[in-house]
């Protein structure tokens, strides 16, 4: 009896070391920190009436730990060192996709599977020549060289992109250079527009899926999704791009898919609280369509969820033992779309513009004044922000976008009442989650360097 047990337990463990993931989910939240999740979750609760946290599905996979995340050139990294020490493995200077810190090429774990024989997709709710999905294809010392990571992508041959488009379609040095939407073509791409047109192009070998007004940018920087705040019924999602790309790679006996959720960095450098809620929501409905395609697939599937870095140095407290998070369901927009309305109404009315008019708009978009109580030093703040507004165009500069003083003001006291704190408009060296389930997903536990992210999904996926 001793001797069968001992060839069965034999058994178990050679079955389980030839398991080997054929399908491999790699989600990046992009300044995707601790506390961006757990404020997330602490709000969703906060909504229920309760305190505590209602759980996104990231936080309920099985194994899960913390990474690092400096470069080789700081202890803050930026998304293009981050992106190519999560696609790559290999730390790397600031700003630099894919090259090494001594300028010698690395190469992706997508580049290397699809050297096998893989199906790949690399997705974004940004543009999809920017730092993160860049550093799974690309090879250059900037971020800021557009144009040639464009060219790389068409060259690169995976199978699946996703996003807003190009950031710079045109070569400004050379205006002999074709543009990169058409060069895409001429490489074999179907240029999709929007997730309804996709079913137009069945036929197509690879693709590209874009927002369906891409063309509106065919030569210029294409921005990104809209945040999910900001979104209409219309308007292209992560989680469709996932989907799209789960359908089209399906027809390979192995696939890598890369999808990143860009716009919870653009948030957090805005220190948009509310916003970023929303991104991080919205980044787990991508990550529960994966998930379906695992419960199918459950000893062949592997998904691994991290970030590049933390943005914002977002905190949860910011005086009193108290959180009110739920006081930012009153916002309606994003703090960006918020600027452009008072801007616009600013255009509009000019030096007729009045207090009570602007006072109206923000109260309809964050609940200001008509559902949240204001203080007489806080009403004071914002119209004062209102005066330098009519006497000259205030701004406040974030890494994307100069923003209307008023409106970061307004949002200000929004996350103050919410008790979230920020301590930067930029990156921090907090580390940030790292979530997996299924083939290899235990490696994932604890504490690690970002650069063993790579090589570990690399593992689960070589036969054993």
């Amino acid at each position: 009896m001793r001797r069968l047990v001992s060839l069965m337990c034999m058994c178990v463990i050679a079955i389980l070391s030839m398991a080997q993931a054929k399908y491999v989910f790699m989600f990046i939240g992009d300044g995707m920190g601790p506390h961006q999740v757990l404020s997330t979750e602490m709000y969703l609760a906060e909504m229920e009436g309760k305190i505590g946290r209602k759980q996104l599905l990231m936080t309920t996979f099985p194994y899960s730990g913390q990474a690092a995340t400096f470069s080789a050139s700081s202890g803050i990294t930026d998304s293009a060192a981050s992106g190519t020490c999560l696609a790559t493995g290999k730390k790397t200077n600031n700003g630099v996709i894919g090259l090494a810190h001594d300028s010698t090429p690395v190469y992706s774990v997508a580049s290397q599977l699809k050297q096998q024989g893989w199906g790949v997709g690399i997705m974004t709710t940004v543009t999809i020549d920017h730092a993160t999905p860049s550093a799974h294809y690309a090879h250059t010392p900037s971020r800021e060289n557009y144009y040639t990571i464009g060219t790389q992508l068409v060259e690169s041959n995976f199978d699946f992109f996703g996003g807003a488009g190009f950031s710079r379609p045109l070569d400004r040095n050379n205006a002999d250079a074709p543009n990169l939407y058409d060069l895409a073509q001429q490489k074999g791409y179907a240029l999709v527009a929007g997730y309804e047109d996709v079913k137009n192009h069945s036929g197509a070998k690879k693709m590209i899926l874009l927002p369906e007004y891409y063309q509106d940018y065919y030569t210029s920087f294409a921005g990104s999704l809209p945040y999910a705040i900001d979104r209409t019924s219309s308007d292209l999602t992560l989680s469709q791009i996932v989907e799209v790309a789960i359908d089209r790679l399906s027809t390979y006996d192995h696939f890598f898919i890369m999808a990143e959720g860009g716009k919870i960095d653009y948030a957090s450098h805005a220190n948009d609280g509310a916003t970023v809620l929303h991104e991080v929501m919205d980044f787990d409905e991508a990550i529960k369509v994966a998930y379906r395609f695992y419960e199918q697939h459950p000893d062949e599937t592997l998904i691994v969820i991290t970030a590049d870095h933390e943005t914002g140095g977002m905190a949860l407290g910011n005086s009193d033992y108290v959180l009110n998070l739920k006081v930012l369901a009153n916002q309606q927009c994003s703090l960006d779309k918020l600027s452009d309305q008072l801007s616009a109404l600013h255009k509009t009315e000019g030096k007729n513009l009045q207090w009570e008019q602007v006072k109206e708009l923000i109260s309809k978009n964050t609940g200001l004044y008509s559902k949240v109580e204001m203080t007489a030093d806080e009403d004071a703040k914002l119209q004062e922000a209102f005066a330098n507004m009519m006497s000259h165009q205030d701004v406040v500069k974030t890494l994307y976008k100069d923003l209307n003083a008023l409106a970061a003001h307004t949002l200000g006291i929004l996350n103050k009442k919410s008790r979230l704190g920020w301590t930067s408009g930029g990156h921090t060296a907090s580390a940030v989650p790292v979530f997996a389930i299924g083939v290899g997903a235990e490696h994932f536990t604890g504490w690690h360097d970002n650069s063993e992210i790579a090589p570990l999904i690399y593992q689960a996926t070589q036969s054993k």
